[in-house]
């Protein structure tokens, strides 16, 4: 093994990388033994994936956030009376997309890696896109309840695979500003939503359509021509980027697969290789269970703005168009903030402070919007609240997703742990679908209630990660070093002596 020598950033400029696959108790020889990495710039290196990669997946999630939750608009320009559906069935048709949702997100991701992202990402966009457009032509309850199922099955992979898909590129350090970047586009389509369903809506009657079928119609279109354009800008990995020189992919590459065991004086190659028991692994890891408690505390309250911030805003007395277009500011101001406490958390290398005052921001703005509804004839006041409420909201989201990916190692079990974190944490979607019902309205005290409470739990949740963490990470230094092989250590992954937990 040729010696290690370090650049300022930690890691070794001439190295001979071992490929991750351990078999028969071995690393197998590596791809870029000894490729020398003493000329990388790294920021250059983060710059050309940041501008090859992250404008890519924002406009993929921008389009599914935007078609997940369009129907809130479609609500607001007649689909409820057109279709002759009551308030309950309403809230079903939001409810059953997060059945099917969760349902399919593990096995969407585990293909992710074994059909590569610039093949599978592209073909679920496709068929969502259609289940959109095919959504603008049913005539009852049912044709959009069936709609909706299908949209949840076929949007299932995009979220988590493009939160593990950034794994794959970036390192624990510089996750969350990237899954910021892409995700803050859920507050841009939140924006985007408003103002293009009020500018659709004008189509009403062309074609002998209501104006809420075309804005269903519309974005599906717009999604399929966009997921053709995917298949042909979607890079696959670090190790097969054609716009990244040999030493700057064996330098990524590196990065990645030693990670985890990099504070520990023990430097440990991440597995890379498919077992099942990674994916039993990830479905019996205690974080993933303790953190869905804080992804319901942010999740919740999530869909039940985007699903009825609309609703919510034009029960206050604003017209339709201007309920629409007051959801603006809301969303563009908290894409802005995530991409700030996202640069925030990656510099301090902290996750858990930054979710927890986020978090305290999201239970303050329900707080608002209980006393403001309660009190009656304060519409600015729920306005505030929404607004405060929101602007927790999208920065809080990134860093619960990014904070448990973090202490996920080996890829395939983070690939299944992520899945399993965002797939059940998203039946919180189907809770929330029926927080606000039509009965409560305009005050909604019992939707800015159950929210809050759900915040209360998350709060107690990220205390909860952040102590066990903490007395793991210090138990773990108190190992004595050796215990465990390379290979042994590589295999158990985030359970390794070696493997230090982001707090």
């Amino acid at each position: 093994m040729a010696p290690y020598t370090t650049q300022d950033d930690g890691y070794p400029e001439k190295f001979p990388l071992p490929a991750p696959d351990v078999k028969d108790g071995a690393i197998r020889p590596p791809e870029y033994s000894g490729v020398d990495t003493s000329g990388v710039d790294p920021k250059k290196v983060l710059l050309k994936m940041d501008l090859h990669l992250i404008p890519m997946l924002a406009l993929l999630y921008l389009l599914s956030f935007l078609d997940r939750g369009n129907i809130g608009n479609a609500r607001i320009e007649g689909l409820v009376d057109s279709l002759n559906m009551t308030g309950p069935q309403y809230n079903w048709c939001l409810t059953v997309f997060f059945f099917t949702y969760c349902l399919f997100e593990v096995p969407s991701n585990l293909l992710l890696k074994r059909l590569r992202p610039s093949i599978w990402l592209p073909s679920i966009m496709v068929a969502w896109g259609t289940v959109m457009t095919l959504m603008g032509i049913v005539q009852d309850f049912k044709g959009l309840l069936i709609a909706r199922l299908f949209l949840g099955v076929t949007e299932a992979g995009l979220y988590p695979g493009v939160a593990y898909y950034i794994t794959m590129w970036y390192c624990r350090t510089e996750a969350q500003f990237r899954q910021a970047m892409f995700f803050s586009a859920a507050s841009v389509a939140g924006a985007f939503s408003g103002l293009l369903a009020f500018a659709i809506a004008k189509m009403d009657g062309v074609g002998g359509y209501e104006g809420w079928r075309w804005i269903f119609i519309l974005e599906g279109i717009l999604t399929v021509v966009v997921a053709i354009i995917a298949f042909f800008t979607i890079y696959d990995f670090p190790e097969t980027a054609k716009f990244l020189t040999e030493p700057e992919r064996a330098w990524v590459v590196h990065r990645l697969r030693y990670q985890g065991s990099k504070d520990s004086g023990q430097m440990v190659a991440e597995s890379e290789h498919f077992k099942w028991q990674y994916v039993r692994d990830a479905f019996t890891d205690w974080q993933i269970y303790l953190g869905l408690w804080m992804y319901w505390g942010i999740v919740c309250p999530l869909y039940g703005t985007s699903l009825f911030l609309p609703s919510i805003i034009r029960e206050l007395g604003y017209t339709s168009s201007t309920a629409q277009l007051l959801t603006v500011p809301i969303y563009i101001t908290a894409a802005v903030l995530a991409v700030a406490v996202a640069w925030f958390s990656d510099r301090s290398g902290q996750r858990s402070p930054y979710i927890f005052s986020c978090m305290c921001a999201i239970g303050i703005g329900f707080i608002i919007c209980i006393g403001a509804s309660a009190h009656g004839g304060a519409p600015g006041a729920v306005y505030a609240g929404i607004f405060i409420a929101v602007c927790g909201i999208y920065p809080a989201f990134p860093g619960n997703v990014t904070w448990i990916s973090n202490n996920l190692a080996g890829s395939y079990k983070r690939s299944a742990g992520m899945a399993i974190h965002i797939g059940v944490g998203n039946l919180a979607g189907a809770m929330a679908s029926n927080f606000y019902r039509q009965s409560d309205s305009p005050k909604y005290l019992l939707g800015h209630g159950l929210e809050l409470g759900f915040v209360a739990v998350g709060l107690c949740a990220v205390v909860g990660l952040r102590w066990n963490y903490s007395r793991i990470n210090g138990k773990r230094e108190q190992m004595p070093p050796g215990e465990y092989s390379d290979a042994e250590n590589s295999d158990k992954g985030d359970r390794a002596p070696t493997y230090r937990y982001v707090l």
